[in-house]
């Protein structure tokens, strides 16, 4: 089947409803079978791919450790053969470095890392506690946009208190503003992305989600608890998640489907969603998650209502986002 495209934003470019991310996957998979899924997943139809430049900064007090995984990525890219034209690159950058380091500096060194000379789209990091110049903030990212050197700009995991301002601030200066929220949403975490503030910013703005961490570092697919390092667990709610891992896969057998299956699903079957970012380490995984695309089509609003007893930060995590 050919993946299909929603648009980021009010009027932003259309782009595959699965994306393919690189947190430290390009660094642990064997070349050879990196060209072999990233070209599968092109062929497919998928065709944003979620790149950046880790290490500097902490998740949860724990050091993230420095990662080329940008840099094979552009290997990668280059030995399938495809046209810049053909994909879009969403550059991950960091508001840890801002204003010591430019976003133009910051953005110009994740390019040389992949060895392009633009990036469609930008997912500006966590705040983690920061209170950044937002005014210089957006007319940095404006100008860029105005150079072509970037198409477009969101955000990852912001409260929605501050996506509100970082708009405002935009609008003030007359350039882009965040259009896209990258969001930690699944079936156990839906509290911001489905909570009523985040509600209302789609209806004003025009903002949509990018779904990330669907499965909880693998841990709704069946893995148990992953050895390796994941994302940060707000709420404080991941042994609950392991423990409800089982339920999630009976109720996804219901429907004739996997777990990863219906985790992506249920975020896919939201409207708000523009895309689901995943990272997939072998052909199998990409194979499955394709499946999923599917499974929203026909089963989307049924399978969000067969997994509401999963919502586990439910009145645990400030739907606002702070």
């Amino acid at each position: 089947m050919t993946i299909p495209k929603r648009r980021i934003g009010a009027d932003g470019p259309e782009v595959s409803v699965l994306a393919l991310g690189s947190w430290h996957i390009y660094d642990r998979v064997p070349f050879h079978d990196s060209v072999a899924l990233v070209s599968a997943a092109l062929e497919s139809g998928i065709d944003l791919f979620d790149v950046g430049y880790y290490g500097g900064f902490s998740i949860d007090g724990k050091p993230v450790p420095e990662s080329y995984t940008d840099v094979i990525f552009g290997r990668i890219m280059q030995a399938v053969g495809v046209d810049r034209g053909d994909y879009r690159l969403s550059a991950k950058l960091w508001v840890n470095y801002f204003p010591e380091q430019s976003m133009e500096e910051q953005l110009d060194r994740l390019l040389f890392r992949v060895g392009v000379e633009h990036a469609d789209y930008a997912i500006l990091g966590d705040l983690f506690g920061m209170e950044p110049d937002l005014d210089l903030l957006t007319a940095q990212l404006g100008e860029l946009v105005a150079k072509g050197k970037l198409g477009g700009w969101g955000v990852n995991n912001w409260s929605v208190d501050h996506i509100r301002a970082t708009h405002a601030a935009a609008a003030a200066q007359g350039v882009p503003g965040p259009t896209m929220a990258q969001l930690k949403y699944s079936v156990v975490r839906r509290s911001i992305p489905d909570g009523p503030p985040f509600r209302a910013l789609v209806d004003d703005l025009g903002v949509t989600i990018q779904a990330s961490d669907v499965l909880e570092g693998g841990i709704l697919a069946g893995v148990g608890t992953p050895q390796r390092q994941i994302g940060k667990d707000p709420g404080g709610i991941r042994e609950r998640i392991v423990a409800a891992a089982p339920r999630l896969a009976e109720i996804a057998a219901g429907f004739g489907a996997t777990p990863a299956q219906a985790a992506i699903a249920f975020c896919l079957a939201d409207p708000a969603t523009t895309t689901v970012l995943f990272g997939a380490s072998r052909m199998a995984q990409l194979t499955e998650n394709l499946a999923a695309v599917e499974l929203a089509a026909e089963h989307g609003p049924a399978l969000r209502e067969a997994v509401s007893e999963l919502w586990l930060d439910r009145d645990v995590v400030d739907p606002t986002g702070h």
